[in-house]
């Protein structure tokens, strides 16, 4: 009577019969059911390839029953892994793949299985299943480990020249435009607006290229733009320019993160030509200066909300956030009482802070911090006697507004 194995293994070969015509479907059901492998000529011979050889590479473990320590994914599935790396399709799309061809093969070997004693189906079918599944997994891991290698290197090389003509555009100096836009693949005639972009929390190198990569996504449609060039900074910070609509004449845009961004953002103005490159570059890396002051930066807590902050939002903060030793007398002399850190202090210049902002007016103050009006006139009234000349400080209320503009943003990085 055969063994269990010696029937797994005729069926192995049994199905290694048709294989040219199993390679031929899979291949058609991969490229129906995942759009982003559908490229090329030389991509889909290289997908069929990476079928052929994984197809007899999974029969002969499945039917010889090896240690699956010794599984090595077949040099076509590597190479391709490789080649969806170098044209940024996603790793999950690439694992699909695996997934679908594996159903459709087990689902063709239960067939073949009907063939078999009815007492031998149970337990060669549970093998079939068992081995195969082995195999998926121990292939994918090698496949998975093969394209981020490579969209690491791939990335790297790409970044480095990306990096070193950016260098050049940012220093100020004279630069061949022609082949700056050539290298980049950006317009510099463009109007431009620049983020600077990191993680709100502990994030690896990879997944951050990702979420970078679904901001950029989000920016181009939203800000309906003609280009985005992405430069990271190092491994933990990456730098964005898009190229706004040519008769975008703003002096901010209204980008807003997408659905569930775990990165912060620091965006600069519009600017017109490498003039403008240039400015909201240094803008957004003022804002991205104010934001780490207060957040902390790249080494975000986990579970950090992520925030998205515009230069307009915080203009005069930026220009003053280089010198906090400044920055804190200034505060600290300017607010009196009201600089002393604490959860009353906070709400009492908030109070205050939208109150001057919103022209003195107490109704529109208490609807912007969904107050009642009476709350808002006591909690102004609070504020003002904290000051160093009370309430006759607010007869010119700049420096009070820029102080309490910096105690916002900065936080206790500025507070007495």
């Amino acid at each position: 009577m055969p063994t269990e194995q010696a029937l797994v293994s005729r069926l192995a070969d049994r199905f290694g019969e048709r294989r040219d015509a199993v390679v031929a479907d899979l291949v058609r059901m991969t490229l129906v059911q995942i759009d982003d492998l559908d490229h090329d000529a030389a991509t889909r011979s290289l997908l069929e390839a990476s079928i052929t050889e994984n197809v007899v590479a999974a029969l002969n473990f499945v039917g010889r029953d090896f240690d699956a320590d010794l599984l090595e994914a077949p040099s076509a599935a590597l190479a391709y892994a490789r080649v969806l790396a170098q044209r940024d399709v996603s790793l999950s799309a690439l694992v699909r793949a695996y997934r679908i061809g594996h159903s459709r093969v087990l689902d063709d070997c239960f067939t073949l299985a009907e063939e078999l004693p009815p007492e031998d189906r149970v337990a060669v079918v549970l093998a079939l299943v068992r081995r195969s599944a082995l195999y998926i997994d121990q292939i994918c891991e090698q496949v998975g480990r093969a394209y981020e290698r490579e969209r690491e290197r791939w990335v790297a090389s790409q970044d480095g020249e990306r990096r070193r003509w950016v260098g050049r555009l940012l220093d100020g100096g004279p630069v061949d435009r022609t082949a700056a836009e050539r290298a980049l693949r950006y317009p510099l005639d463009a109007v431009h607006v620049a983020c600077t972009l990191w993680p709100s929390g502990r994030m690896t190198s990879f997944d951050l290229l990702t979420a970078v990569d679904e901001v950029r996504a989000h920016a181009t449609v939203a800000l309906r733009a003609r280009a985005a060039l992405v430069v990271p900074t190092d491994e933990r910070e990456v730098r964005m320019w898009l190229a706004l609509p040519a008769r975008c004449g703003a002096d901010r845009v209204d980008l807003v993160p997408p659905e569930g961004t775990s990165l912060h953002a620091a965006v600069g103005r519009p600017g017109a030509g490498l003039a403008g490159f240039r400015s909201s570059a240094r803008q957004a890396a003022r804002v991205r200066e104010v934001l780490g002051t207060r957040y902390r930066g790249a080494g975000g807590r986990e579970g950090e909300d992520a925030h998205w902050v515009h230069y307009a939002d915080v203009a005069p903060v930026a220009l003053m956030a280089g010198d906090p030793a400044a920055v804190r007398d200034f505060v600290t002399v300017t607010l009196g009482e009201l600089a002393e850190p604490g959860a009353r202090g906070a709400v009492l210049r908030e109070t205050l802070r939208v109150f001057l902002a919103r022209r003195r007016s107490h109704a529109a103050a208490a609807a912007a911090l969904n107050l009642h009006r009476n709350s808002v006139q006591y909690r102004v009234r609070q504020a003002s006697a904290l000051l160093p000349g009370g309430a006759r400080d607010l007869d010119d209320d700049f420096s009070v507004r820029a102080a309490l503009l910096a105690a916002q943003w900065l936080g206790d990085a500025v507070l007495a």
